[in-house]
């Protein structure tokens, strides 16, 4: 595989990067619990948007492709934050194994 060449200058979205921990809730279930562990700076770039119907109700699905810099730690099940928008984190990848940049497959929720 080549190598991914993407400009500096298009990491410019800020998000907020977060991680969710399970709080006890008191009655012997959990809460999610999301906290900031960065703030990063990401290219993001629409994929697919797709209106499913099933079940008597439609689904709507907008998937999202955001790459940063290369940092320890990023997994599926983490999230980006920009503004009121949530990207859940599907997959993450170093697209040309060279510890450069990280393109992660993120869900945008609530769209």
């Amino acid at each position: 595989m080549g190598t991914l060449f993407t400009d500096p200058g298009a990491l410019r979205t800020e998000f907020s990067l977060q991680a969710v921990a399970a709080t006890a809730d008191g009655i012997g279930g959990f809460a999610e619990d999301w906290s900031e562990i960065a703030t990063v700076f990401a290219l993001i770039e629409p994929v697919a948007a797709e209106s499913r119907f099933g079940a008597d109700q439609t689904l709507e699905s907008v998937t999202h492709r955001i790459t940063l810099r290369h940092r320890e730690g990023v997994r599926s099940g983490m999230r980006f934050c920009r503004h009121e928008r949530t990207f859940d984190i599907i997959t993450v990848h170093d697209p040309d194994e060279s510890a450069r940049y990280l393109v992660c497959r993120v869900r945008e929720t609530g769209a």
